[in-house]
């Protein structure tokens, strides 16, 4: 009579072992797709690009692309030459980086090692909503707003131009650069802190000269963030620094970028096919290597500077 109770028992936590074990392999399986479609994404999108660019570079010598000077690929008389572009995404990136590495450095040791946690608790939050803002409000700010004001200091600066769009850029950065900084700061352990005031050093010191080189590697990965969205962004150069492609360094020019030129072409005129719309996936496969290429940077700069505690 008593063996039928401890029998059912025995039953349900059977079943209920079989139930968790069928969750963690749908949750697996689940983790597991949605992995495989961004590397799946990924490869098709590589694969695009290195398609189109192949049949581009069937019909225009790779030297030609590498060294020409003049990018016209749209006119009677095309020039293929890739410098042009890649001087006007260089030239707003710096600018960008220029504003956004100092400031979201400051803004993140502020808040690091010197801000109360409430104000903390709600500065930082509002400073990430800057990130959320429409690139193309950013663009417009910049033609509309910034660039008359820089005309007051600079009256013989254009209407499109590098620098205004660079600054925009580079307030649109110092939010992801300042939280990704902060969080590595706030991750170098206390008694780094501590030893360093037992020596007699002030927060400022501690802050510059410990937490600082510990926190270096997520800091380097901060930069390189940053610079991969100012050499990517698309709407505040089509908007303010113009559609001209002109080989040119100078920040008071107007210059296109190379996602500049994407969107400029990429408005389905193009016949497809053709070497005008091939130059959008040869465009774009520049982009990819420069990203690329920023990554792999930031790899080793993190390998190096990495502090295990």
């Amino acid at each position: 009579m008593s063996e039928t109770p401890i029998s059912s028992s025995a039953s349900q936590i059977y079943t209920f072992k079989q139930a968790r074990v069928l969750r963690e392999r749908i949750i697996a399986a689940v983790l597991f797709l949605a992995a495989f479609s961004s590397v799946a994404t990924t490869i098709g999108i590589v694969y695009i690009l290195l398609e189109e660019s192949w049949q581009f570079f069937q019909q225009v010598p790779v030297l030609e692309f590498l060294t020409g000077t003049e990018w016209t690929p749209l006119f009677q008389d095309p020039q293929y030459g890739i410098w042009p572009l890649l001087s006007g995404t260089l030239t707003t990136s710096v600018v960008a980086l220029a504003l956004a590495v100092p400031l979201g450095t400051i803004v993140a040791l502020y808040l690091s090692e010197f801000a109360n946690p409430k104000f903390r608790e709600v500065v930082k939050p509002a400073l990430e909503l800057l990130a959320a803002i429409p690139t193309v409000v950013y663009g417009y700010f910049a033609l509309l707003f910034v660039t008359p004001a820089l005309q007051v200091i600079f009256p013989n600066l254009p209407g499109f131009n590098m620098l205004s769009a660079g600054l925009v850029m580079g307030l649109m950065i110092i939010p992801s650069i300042s939280s990704i900084s902060e969080d590595a700061m706030r991750a170098v352990p206390l008694n780094l802190r501590e030893g360093s005031y037992a020596t007699g050093a002030t927060r400022l010191q501690t802050a510059l000269n410990v937490v600082f080189p510990a926190a270096f590697s997520g800091v380097i990965s901060a930069y390189i963030l940053g610079a991969s969205r100012a050499v990517g962004e698309t709407m505040i150069v089509a908007v303010a620094a113009g559609l001209q492609p002109n080989l040119t360094f100078n920040p008071f020019s107007e210059a296109a970028t190379i996602t500049a030129y994407i969107v400029q072409v990429s408005l389905g005129d193009l016949p497809h096919g053709s070497l005008e719309y091939q130059t959008i996936f040869v465009a774009g496969l520049s982009l990819l290597v420069m990203t690329l290429i920023l990554n792999i940077i930031g790899y080793f700069l993190s390998r190096r500077f990495r502090e295990i505690y």
